[in-house]
């Protein structure tokens, strides 16, 4: 989840090896509720029991749903289906239905760390054309994070991001981005999801950030809500997201967000 674009600056919080581990604990527990709900999410579900499933696991865990009463968010976790890029609110009267896709973002506080994922769910069975959606916006993540190593740009992360989503013929959301996380929800930078090699910081070790690329069938383009949250695609083309935070180390990175049970891409076709 992400309130605004941040203003990237000098300033970017550099972590010790040490608090890699609070990311790792707060980034299992996401990842393991996201694992979850491939058991529930089926047709005939609403959005807000997927809401209530998430919520009280995070409390079981003795952690805290980061999203609740944030900047007046009314609900612990996002869920956002079909043309809605991001912030969908959930809701007793949405129910899901066969062939519908949906993004579930969660984020928790354990121990004062926060731990932000989101991932894309197919209801029942897709088309062909849903599926490549949500299988290039997949990979379109883990190409980002693969070039996110030191001495690389930010710049670097959208470039990888944007060219392989449009050799697809699809685009890239441009109003929201990654942004840096730790003991607080959103810090600097700003991680595009579009951009030129070797723009923006050079990234260093200890760094900890999402990278959560939206990416649309049709326009780029959004719109928000009377909600003052929900953001949709202009054309009310579909949308999909996934997400991981991730820490950046000595020679590499860190996914923090990672599934436990290899289902970071739970999808069906028909």
């Amino acid at each position: 989840m992400y309130y605004q674009i941040l203003m990237d600056s000098n300033q970017i919080p550099i972590h010790s090896k040490k608090e890699f581990e609070g990311m790792r604990n707060a980034g299992a527990l996401t990842a393991s509720i996201l694992d979850k709900l491939q058991n529930i999410i089926n047709p005939g579900i609403s959005t807000e029991e997927i809401n209530e499933f998430c919520h009280n696991i995070i409390l079981k865990n003795g952690a805290i749903p980061a999203p609740l009463n944030y900047k007046g968010f009314p609900k612990s976790i996002c869920t956002s289906v079909n043309h809605v890029v991001c912030h969908g609110i959930p809701n007793k009267n949405k129910i899901l239905q066969s062939g519908d896709i949906i993004n579930v973002d969660i984020t928790v506080i354990l121990n004062g760390w926060h731990g932000d994922s989101s991932r894309m769910f197919a209801v029942g069975k897709i088309n062909k054309k849903t599926h490549l959606l949500l299988k290039t916006t997949y990979e379109c993540l883990m190409l980002g994070i693969a070039i996110a190593k030191p001495g690389k740009h930010l710049g670097d992360i959208g470039y990888e991001i944007q060219k392989h989503a449009e050799s697809k013929n699809f685009s890239v959301v441009k109003d929201f981005c990654g942004h840096g996380i730790g003991k607080k929800f959103h810090t600097p930078p700003s991680v595009l999801h579009y951009g030129n090699m070797g723009e923006g910081p050079e990234l260093k070790p200890g760094m900890f950030f999402t990278i959560e690329p939206m990416i649309n069938i049709g326009d780029w383009r959004v719109k928000i809500l009377k909600d003052n949250w929900t953001a949709v695609t202009k054309d009310k083309s579909l949308s999909a997201q996934f997400e991981h935070s991730v820490g950046i180390t000595e020679t590499g990175n860190e996914i923090f967000t990672l599934s436990q049970n290899n289902t970071d891409l739970p999808i069906n076709v028909l």
